[in-house]
C-alpha cells in the first residue's frame, strides 16, 4: 500500500578524512614554483585579501591553505604555497599572462567539490580560486537566459531565478557549495539530466581566459548561432586544462508548476528495467528523474540519519529502491498520471514493486530526495570511499556491483579492516552508475585490486570510465579504456594549441 510519511533530515555533519599526499614532481618538472617576486607582482593589482600565501612579505599560516589544497573526499592533497582570489575577468587575465610568461602552473578552483582530484594541485602550482567572481550579470525572464560569473554558487543561482519562475537545468547534491563555472568545466550531470539534458546543450555561451591571458568572449545569449566552430564546447568538460571559465550564459527552464515524487521498494533488481519502461510509458513527458539505490546504499543512508522513507516492515525483502520524480505544468493532469501508474503497479498480476511512499507535501518531497542525495554523505561518514562514476548498460548495474564485491572477496579484502561495503546507486535514466567501495582506510592493495579491474569491466561493456565526475588526476591513466588512441592524440593536439607551455591544471585529464 502506498502511504505518505514525513522524513526529517538532520543538519549535515561535516567530516574531513585524513589526506593522502598527491605530489607528482614529474608532472610539473617543466614548471616554476611561485616565488616572492611573483607575490610582489600579484600584489601590484590584487588587494591583500585576495592573496593567501605562505611566502613573504606577509606569510599566512600553512593551515589557511588546507581547504584549497585538500579535496573533498580526503584522497588528494596538493602542496600549493599560494592561492589567488581575483574579482574580475581582467584580474584573471593578468594572473594567467604572468604565470604563462613565468611558466607557473595554475589550478582553477571553484567550490572544490569534485571527486577525482581535478581541482587541487598535483604539486605546488598556484591555486586560482573563482569564489570572488560571484555576480549575476543579467537575467531575461522572457527567454530564461541567465548570464553569471563563474564563481556563483549553484544554489544561489537557483534562488535568484526562482522568483522569476525558472529553475537551473542542473541539480547536484553539492549545490550549496559547487560553482557554476566548475559545473561547466566538469560537464557535471546530476539529477535533472534526464529531463533537461547535459550542459553541452543548455550552456549558450562562455567567457574564457586563455593560458596566455587572452580573453575569449563567447558569452552569447543566442539560442541559435550556426557560424563556424562552436568553440565553447571545447571548454565544457575540459576541467580547466584549456583555460579558465569566468562567465557563463545558460538557458534556465520554466519552473514546473507541479512536482511529485515516490520511492518504491523492489523485490529484485530484475524488476528495475521493466519498471523503468512502465514508468516512461505511463508518465511520458512529466518524468524528470528515475534514480536507483541498492539495498546497501539505502541502509547506510538510513543508518547515518539521511531519512527513513519506509518502515522496517516495508523494506523487508527489498533488494533495491527507485525514486521517481515528476515535473509538469498542471497539477491535476500530473497527479492523474501518477495515480494511474501507482494503480497499475499495485494491481498487476506480478507486481514489480513491494510497496512505496508517495510524497504529500513539499516537506515530504524534500525528505525523499534527501534520502537519495544523502547517500554520498553517509558513505563519507562510514569510511574512506573509492568512488567510480561509470556509464554501463542499465541491465548490468547489479552485476557490476556484485562482481566487484566478489572480486574483492576473492582477494581477501572484504572485511572490517579493509573493504566494509560495496554499493551502487545512480541515474537509471542516463545509464550512470555510482559504484562506491567503502574501506576502513585507503590501502594500496585495495586500489590495486580495484584498478584496472573496474576499468576492464567498463571497457568490456563499451562504457565510460567517467559518466559525470570527470577524469581529474585520478583517472588519467585509465583514459584509454574509454577513448581510442586517435581520440587521445587529437585531445593532446588541442591542448598543445591552447596551452603550449602546459601551465593549465597540469596532471589532469591527459597524462
Amino acid at each position: 500500500m502506498f502511504v505518505s510519511r514525513l522524513c526529517v533530515r538532520p543538519a549535515a555533519c561535516a567530516r574531513r578524512a585524513a589526506y593522502s599526499t598527491l605530489v607528482h614532481p614529474n608532472l610539473t618538472s617543466h614548471l616554476t614554483p611561485v616565488t616572492e617576486q611573483d607575490i610582489s607582482h600579484f600584489a601590484s593589482f590584487l588587494p591583500p585579501a585576495a592573496i593567501i600565501s605562505t611566502l613573504p612579505p606577509a606569510p599566512s599560516p600553512p593551515d589557511e591553505l588546507d581547504q584549497y589544497n585538500n579535496d573533498w573526499i580526503g584522497r588528494f592533497r596538493g602542496q600549493s604555497t599560494t592561492v589567488l582570489k581575483p574579482k574580475t575577468t581582467q584580474e584573471v587575465s593578468k594572473i594567467l599572462q604572468w604565470c604563462n610568461q613565468r611558466r607557473i602552473g595554475v589550478v582553477p578552483q571553484g567550490g572544490n567539490t569534485g571527486l577525482v582530484g581535478g581541482s587541487v594541485p598535483v604539486n605546488n602550482e598556484v591555486i586560482l580560486s573563482l569564489s570572488n567572481l560571484n555576480k549575476v550579470r543579467s537575467f531575461d525572464p522572457v527567454s530564461g537566459i541567465l548570464v553569471a560569473d563563474a564563481g556563483c554558487i549553484l544554489q544561489s543561482l537557483t534562488d535568484y531565478v526562482a522568483p522569476h519562475n525558472h529553475i537551473m537545468p542542473i541539480d547536484l547534491g553539492a549545490k550549496g557549495s559547487c560553482q557554476i563555472g566548475g559545473n561547466v568545466a566538469t560537464n557535471a550531470g546530476g539529477l535533472r539530466l534526464l529531463r533537461y539534458g547535459s550542459l553541452h546543450g543548455t550552456v549558450l555561451g562562455l567567457e574564457v581566459v586563455l593560458p596566455d591571458g587572452t580573453i575569449l568572449d563567447q558569452l552569447t545569449t543566442l539560442r541559435k548561432d550556426n557560424t563556424g566552430y562552436d568553440l565553447k564546447q571545447l571548454f565544457i568538460g575540459a576541467e580547466g586544462t584549456l583555460g579558465v571559465i569566468t562567465g557563463v550564459s545558460i538557458l534556465t527552464p520554466p519552473a514546473p508548476q507541479a512536482s511529485n515524487n515516490v520511492i518504491l521498494a523492489l523485490p529484485s533488481f530484475d524488476n528495475v528495467l521493466p519498471l523503468y519502461q512502465t514508468v516512461k510509458r505511463q508518465l511520458s513527458e512529466i518524468l524528470s528523474a528515475f534514480e536507483f539505490i541498492d539495498r546497501t546504499a539505502y541502509d547506510l543512508a538510513v543508518k547515518h540519519g539521511q531519512g527513513r522513507a519506509l518502515s522496517d516492515e516495508d523494506v523487508e525483502g527489498a533488494e533495491c529502491f527507485v525514486l521517481v520524480e515528476t515535473s509538469g505544468g498542471r497539477r491535476e493532469h500530473d497527479e492523474e498520471k501518477l495515480n494511474d501508474l501507482l494503480e497499475l503497479l499495485l494491481t498487476a498480476d506480478k507486481p514489480l514493486v513491494n510497496t512505496g511512499v508517495l510524497s504529500q507535501s513539499p516537506a515530504q518531497f524534500s525528505s525523499l530526495w534527501a534520502l537519495r542525495e544523502g547517500v554520498t554523505e553517509a558513505v563519507s561518514k562510514e569510511g574512506k570511499a573509492y568512488k567510480y562514476d561509470i556509464s554501463v548498460p542499465l541491465s548490468s548495474f547489479k552485476d557490476v556491483v556484485d562482481n566487484t564485491r566478489e572480486h574483492l572477496r576473492s582477494k581477501g579484502l572484504l572485511h572490517d579492516k579493509a573493504v566494509k561495503f560495496v554499493l551502487g546507486y545512480g541515474h537509471v535514466g542516463d545509464g550512470n552508475l555510482h559504484l562506491n567501495i567503502v574501506a576502513d582506510s585507503y590501502l594500496p592493495e585495495i586500489e590495486n585490486a580495484l584498478e584496472p579491474y573496474i576499468y576492464e569491466v567498463v571497457s568490456s561493456h563499451r562504457g565510460s570510465i567517467s559518466a559525470e565526475h570527470g577524469i581529474g588526476a585520478m583517472k588519467t591513466h585509465a583514459l584509454p579504456y574509454s577513448k581510442s588512441e586517435v581520440s587521445i592524440q587529437l585531445m593532446k593536439k588541442i591542448k598543445g594549441i591552447f596551452d603550449p607551455n602546459g601551465i593549465m591544471n597540469p596532471g589532469k585529464v591527459l597524462e
